[in-house]
């Protein structure tokens, strides 16, 4: 298993953790997906966390790269199908970044509700234009959706890369705090919006995101 779960006091707290830079590959989404499984039968918020010095570096290139095109599209929808899930997912969801937050692994940054991140020698970001790639629907709806308008250029069409305290001016992050507080400021806020009425959450979050929902819910359905 690529990612693991663990309730304490009804918060969910989902570690993505393969040894290496948590790169988005079926294993991972399968682990994934059935922790938020678990989460939405036992919790009230959940949080999701990577490894030190690691939230995720985006898609395994590697796998992609000895794929058919066929897989390939079938990869990135399903993270287009994961990112859709956290997005809309019925609880408030809080990104404790640990580290790197790269492509597909920043595209989960943005569909989570509240992102605190590590402050440190790292990059958060969407650098296809630097790979030489063009980003899938999903992707850019979801940079429309939550970034600073300002940043847009920057970040979509350049492809930069930022550090965390300047990934909360372009609105990858909403706070970057020491390394050892991550944890504590992203349970803090988990305890704080469990207490909120959870249809509430639940309606009020599908009726704001419901266009971006329906920009991208056609092109990530396998």
């Amino acid at each position: 298993m690529s990612a693991t779960i663990r309730i304490e006091n009804e918060i969910a707290v989902i570690t993505m953790d393969d040894g290496k830079a948590n790169a988005i590959n079926p294993t991972m989404l399968a682990s994934l997906n059935a922790a938020l499984d678990q989460a939405e039968r036992e919790a009230k918020a959940v949080i999701i966390t990577g490894r030190p010095e690691r939230f995720s570096a985006g898609f395994d290139l590697k796998l992609m790269g000895a794929s058919t095109p066929e897989d390939v599209t079938k990869l990135v929808k399903g993270g287009g199908a994961l990112a859709l899930r956290l997005f809309t997912f019925p609880m408030p969801v809080i990104a404790a970044c640990t580290g790197h937050g790269i492509a597909m692994g920043c595209f989960i940054l943005l569909s989570c509700d509240k992102r605190y991140g590590a402050t440190g020698p790292y990059k958060i970001g969407a650098n296809e234009t630097q790979i030489g790639m063009v980003l899938p629907v999903f992707a850019l709806e979801l940079c429309k959706a939550r970034l600073n308008p300002l940043y847009m250029t920057e970040s979509v069409i350049m492809g930069t890369l930022f550090s965390p305290e300047e990934a909360v001016t372009v609105g990858y992050l909403d706070k970057a705090v020491a390394p050892d507080q991550v944890m504590a400021e992203a349970m803090a806020e988990a305890e704080r919006l469990k207490a909120l009425p959870a249809k509430a959450v639940a309606g009020n979050k599908r009726i704001l995101r419901q266009p971006t929902v329906d920009a991208i819910a056609p092109t990530v359905a396998m």
